[in-house]
């Protein structure tokens, strides 16, 4: 890729080279039971807790670790046991650590290891990745394995690199070859596999290398970047897609004032036959094909006024084509950035998104009150009037409270609704999506969903859930429909409606660290986009191991 953004990424590196380090930022993994220790926590108000947007780094943790440590009289014996578990992983940053280097053995903290190498500023942890989970239904018999490694650490005072890499494989009856209509992460797959494919292959793979200075850090590496809350889906940045290369940066100039950027680059699933070209053979088709170029640039503002509350908004831009430098620029305001580029013509504009957050924790005793807004277009001046009015927007609103009646036992509640035509674009490279996923909430557009919660933690590092979905969706509707009608297609209005309720019963225990074993019973009545969910049943059962990620 021929561009002009590397210069200003080395320009950027040199000037952070002259402030004064912090530590090293490795980022952890979303699904490591620390983040929902850590929600509860502060839903306690024993820490102030910044989750909008994850991964966080492992140097936050450790923080957050070191505040309850400070404040063992708040926490509960069975809590303080969670803590000291979690310090064991989390201890890198130990003053004490010493030089050493360990195969298969116990680090210094008394947490076993494949790996773990310290030696004159130079860092390095490692542990295979590996799981093996089987799931039966109603003509549903799945084997999936995944094997891999991952491997994190420091060098020097201001790098941290890490990289997951899995290689993963389904086989049997009723495979999900299409992960389309459901929260489960998306794939990379052949554009033509048989949906009723008794084997599956694909692969995950992520990495970063990251330089942390005092109050942030600049990061370049290929994950996911979730922003907002949600128990079953976000509406902004959600877990659904697969990774995708990015630049992250963070800045944190003020107590009260946090600022987050990321530029992706996605992939568009559309075949740009202009660039394409005959390779002189006809071994598989007598092209080489190229996709249409995809970018994702987004920017959050986040402001802290007092201890548990925050509040945020954010810009972002879906573009294509060719690379714009302009939009390297951090503090750009995109919007006004791509009317100067485009003329004001939408046939030669971008996909332009706003979204705002507000999340209180422990200003009601134990309770995380949030929401979340995603405005994909609307007309100011015309919000209420249902002639004029272009609402194309989405929200969450949720609420959980944690020991009711007993300690551990929290419950929630939290209903999302996706206007018509939210996500979508006349332009098919800048609809919200990456390989054909949403980059927001898996339900889409023309849709909404009530979750109801009860988490209870009966033992340390226990987790079990009780979760009950009801979702509704309507057609997608048309473009015309999209940027011509008044008034527009109300909510639900178009097609036939189709609904799904689904009750899951799941429990997850962290047997020793990064050793995990879920199990989970899914009851569905209803199957929302059939076409989608080829294989879904009534009844779905899965028993899990899994180690290291």
């Amino acid at each position: 890729m021929k561009d002009n953004k590397y210069p200003l990424i080395i320009f950027i590196i040199l000037v952070f080279s002259s402030m004064v380090g912090f530590s090293q930022v490795v980022f952890e993994n979303p699904k490591n039971p620390v983040y929902q220790y850590l929600s509860r926590q502060a839903q306690k108000g024993n820490i102030d807790y910044n989750d909008l947007i994850q991964p966080i780094s492992r140097r936050d943790i450790v923080s957050y670790l070191n505040t309850l440590q400070n404040n063992l009289d708040k926490l509960s014996a069975r809590e303080q046991k969670e803590l000291a578990f979690y310090q064991q992983e989390f201890s890198e940053f130990n003053a004490n650590f010493k030089d050493s280097t360990t195969f298969f053995k116990k680090d210094q903290y008394g947490r076993r290891r494949f790996i773990s190498a310290k030696n004159d500023g130079f860092f390095l942890r490692g542990d295979p990745a590996l799981a093996i989970e089987g799931i039966a239904g109603s003509g549903k018999s799945i084997i999936k394995t995944s094997a891999g490694l991952t491997f994190w650490g420091h060098a020097g005072k201001h790098f941290g690199y890490q990289v997951i890499f899995q290689d993963i494989t389904e086989k049997g009856d009723g495979i999900d070859t299409l992960k389309g209509f459901s929260n489960e992460t998306g794939i990379i797959k052949t554009a033509n596999i048989n949906p009723n494919a008794k084997s599956l292959n694909y692969s995950d793979i992520r990495g970063s290398i990251t330089y942390s200075f005092k109050n942030g850090f600049i990061s370049a590496g290929k994950d996911q970047m979730l922003w907002g809350y949600g128990q079953s889906g976000r509406i902004v940045l959600s877990d659904k897609v697969p990774s995708y290369p990015q630049i992250r940066f963070e800045y944190n100039p003020l107590k009260w004032l946090r600022f987050n950027y990321m530029h992706a680059w996605l992939n568009s699933a559309i075949i740009d036959s202009a660039r394409s070209y005959d390779k002189g053979n006809a071994l598989f088709g007598t092209d080489r094909e190229l996709y249409v170029r995809k970018y994702f640039v987004s920017h959050t503002l986040t402001f802290l006024p007092s201890k548990g509350l925050s509040l945020s908004v954010g810009e972002s831009m879906i573009y294509s084509d060719d690379f714009d430098p302009g939009y390297l620029l951090p503090i750009m305001f995109f919007k006004a950035y791509d009317q100067y580029q485009s003329r004001y013509k939408l046939s030669t504009g971008s996909n332009g998104q706003f979204f705002f957050s507000v999340s209180s924790r422990n200003f009601i005793p134990k309770t995380h009150l949030y929401a979340s807004l995603f405005i994909d277009e609307i007309r100011t001046g015309s919000i209420f009037n249902k002639d004029k009015s272009r609402n194309q927007l989405g929200y969450t609103v949720g609420a959980s409270r944690t020991d009711v009646g007993l300690p551990y036992l929290t419950l929630g509640l939290e209903y999302t609704r996706i206007n018509p035509f939210t996500y979508n674009n006349l332009i098919p490279a800048q609809t919200y999506t990456n390989q054909g996923y949403s980059l927001g909430d898996w339900i889409g557009q023309n849709s909404d969903r009530v979750t109801a919660w009860a988490t209870y933690n009966p033992i340390p590092r226990l987790t079990t859930t009780v979760q009950f979905n009801y979702i509704r969706k309507g057609a997608d509707g048309n473009l015309t429909d999209q940027y011509f009608a008044e008034p527009q297609p109300s909510f639900l209005s178009e097609g036939p409606i189709e609904s799904q309720k689904q009750l899951l019963i799941q429990a997850n225990y962290e047997l020793v660290h990064k050793l995990y074993i879920k199990t989970s019973y899914q009851h569905q009545a209803g199957v929302i986009r059939p076409a989608e969910q080829p294989n879904a049943v009534p009844n779905e059962f899965r028993l899990a191991v899994s180690f290291g990620f």
